[in-house]
């Protein structure tokens, strides 16, 4: 029989969970499929989107459970345990939160995926999962999914009940943004910049949650996957504010390495880490023709919201502007650094700038498009920054 201590914890975090609003994931993810992974970054709303699925087709306790790793149920008993348990009972479909908690995680999923092959498993964890490494390789067997922060369009709707579609790339280019003309983005737009990428934007003391988060993130999920030592943690952490202080940051191995007392060949190590783990985000250039496998032209923070707090509530303006195009056009495109711009998509060159910015950079742009802050509509090879938010 499954532990009451587990029904009861299920039962007491799906009565807590937000209904109302659903992120942009929900229709991407093939939900009846044997085994499904979500990672992302702390709190980008992984645990409340796989309880809302929950939810959704919740009819009996026995039929669906959910569970956390870091659980006490887990101080005696193993997953497996509770799998073969919830077998027996009747079970269809096992959820298992912050999976990175629980020492032994790929083994047992692989042996609860093989011995148990009508068992639907969804578990979610940190953003440096690596399912290829570990007890065993889950690969061929998980499909995963890596989950990002709001974007300007999905706080809109959530936190100011402002709703529009989501538009392709294409659409956001060619100015083909339709919203009715009461709407004025730029004053929400300033809000989402401060504190807007994350659920937890409008909770009370946003900026130490914030600094727990990059605490947590530095000081215990990196480290855990990477084996490290505390003095190398502490390199860590003044890599992450060197970046900081300068990004979008031009990374020069070399005095990198002499600036942090490392070796020359771990810095790129050390980027890949914090990069996985939602802390930074590296722009490459387009020689590999494929993601991430460029070499690294500009280092940025990940998000306006950490690049705010990283700089004490006071961020570069203009720095500021290009986080925010970059970290919002990522996630559907191939974002390239621009070998005459700043950016580079599908082809097209952007050059991301205040409401006064020229086309001089673009003069040898195939097309060009000139991406302005602080205006409100576009028009020909003029965007508003604040559209690019409208792509997921």
């Amino acid at each position: 029989m499954i532990d009451l201590r587990l029904i009861n914890f299920m039962r007491e975090e799906l009565a807590a969970t937000p209904t109302k609003f659903e992120r942009y994931m929900v229709s991407e993810i093939p939900w009846n499929d044997r085994m499904i992974g979500l990672v992302g970054p702390r709190g980008v709303g992984k645990s409340t989107l796989v309880k809302q699925q929950i939810l959704k087709e919740q009819k009996d306790d026995y039929i669906q459970l959910y569970v956390s790793a870091d659980h006490s149920y887990f101080a005696n008993h193993t997953l497996t345990d509770l799998a073969d348990s919830f077998i027996a009972e009747g079970g269809k479909r096992l959820v298992i939160d912050e999976i990175h908690k629980y020492h032994g995680w790929s083994r047992e999923l692989k042996q609860i995926y093989d011995s148990h092959p009508n068992l639907k498993i969804i578990f979610t964890g940190s953003s440096i999962l690596d399912i290829k490494k570990g007890g065993a390789d889950l690969s061929r067997r998980a499909i995963m999914f890596d989950m990002q922060g709001l974007s300007f369009r999905e706080y809109l709707e959530m936190f100011e009940d402002i709703s529009l579609p989501a538009y392709s790339i294409e659409d956001i280019t060619e100015n083909r943004i339709e919203y009715n003309m009461d709407f004025h983005p730029l004053p929400y737009f300033r809000k989402y910049l401060a504190n807007g990428y994350y659920p937890f934007g409008q909770l009370p003391r946003f900026d130490i949650r914030m600094q727990q988060i990059f605490s947590e993130t530095i000081e215990v999920d990196i480290p855990t996957f990477a084996n490290m030592t505390p003095s190398t943690v502490r390199k860590l952490k003044q890599m992450m504010m060197i970046i900081s202080e300068s990004a979008p940051y031009k990374p020069n191995m070399l005095n990198l390495s002499v600036e942090l007392k490392i070796s020359k060949n771990d810095v790129p190590d050390y980027l890949v880490y914090l990069e996985k783990a939602g802390m930074i985000s590296q722009l490459r250039d387009s020689t590999s023709g494929m993601r991430n496998l460029g070499k690294v032209e500009k280092v940025f923070i990940d998000n306006p919201n950490l690049m705010t707090v990283l700089a004490g509530g006071s961020p570069n303006i203009g720095n500021l502007r290009e986080t925010f195009f970059f970290n919002q056009t990522r996630v559907k495109n191939l974002v390239q650094a621009s070998k005459i711009s700043d950016f580079e998509i599908n082809g097209i060159t952007y050059e991301v700038g205040g409401a006064n910015k020229g086309r001089a950079q673009l003069a040898k742009a195939k097309k060009g498009i000139v991406v302005r802050d602080d205006i409100e509509y576009g028009s020909s090879d003029i965007v508003p920054l604040w559209t690019f938010g409208m792509n997921y």
